[in-house]
C-alpha cells in the first residue's frame, strides 16, 4: 500500500519548501543564511579533509564557492553600496581564490583563513540587524507619545 519515499521526491519537496520560505524571509535573513551556508560548508570541508573524505571536501568547497559567487557577490549593489560594496566584493573574490587553492592543495590553513575572513562579516551583519531592530523599537514608543 505504501512505498518507500524516493530520494527524488524528497528532493523535490525540499526544493519547494526552500522556494516557499525564500518568499517569506527578508533580505537580512537571506544574507544571514548565505553567510551561515558559507561558514557551514567550510566547516564541512575541513572535517572532510581531516577524515580524508575527498568527495565531501570537494562538494563542500564547491558549495561555499557557489554561495559566494551566486549569492553574496551578486547581491552587492556596487553603485549604491560605494566603497563598502567594493571592499566586500574584494573580500569575496579573495575568498573564492583561496577556497579554490585550498581545494586543490588540500590545505586546511587556507580553509581556516577564509572562515576567519567571513565570520566577522557575518557577525557584523547579524549585529547590524540587531541594532536596527533595537533602534526601531526605541523610536516607536516615542512616536506614539507625540
Amino acid at each position: 500500500m505504501f512505498t518507500a519515499m524516493s530520494p527524488r521526491a524528497a528532493s523535490a519537496y525540499q526544493r519547494i519548501n526552500v522556494e516557499t520560505s525564500m518568499h517569506t524571509i527578508d533580505q537580512y535573513q537571506l544574507v544571514s543564511l548565505l553567510y551561515e551556508g558559507v561558514l557551514g560548508a567550510i566547516a564541512s570541508a575541513r572535517g572532510a579533509l581531516a577524515r580524508g573524505d575527498v568527495q565531501t571536501k570537494c562538494n563542500s568547497v564547491s558549495k561555499a564557492v557557489r554561495i559566494l559567487e551566486e549569492g553574496l557577490m551578486t547581491a552587492l549593489d556596487r553603485t549604491a553600496g560605494g566603497a563598502l560594496a567594493e571592499n566586500l566584493g574584494a573580500v569575496y573574490d579573495y575568498s573564492l581564490r583561496r577556497l579554490i587553492l585550498a581545494n586543490a592543495r588540500n590545505d586546511d590553513a587556507l580553509l581556516q583563513e577564509v572562515a576567519r575572513l567571513i565570520a566577522p562579516i557575518a557577525q557584523g551583519w547579524k549585529d547590524m540587524r540587531t541594532s536596527t531592530a533595537a533602534a526601531n523599537d526605541t523610536t516607536e514608543p516615542a512616536a506614539m507619545e507625540a
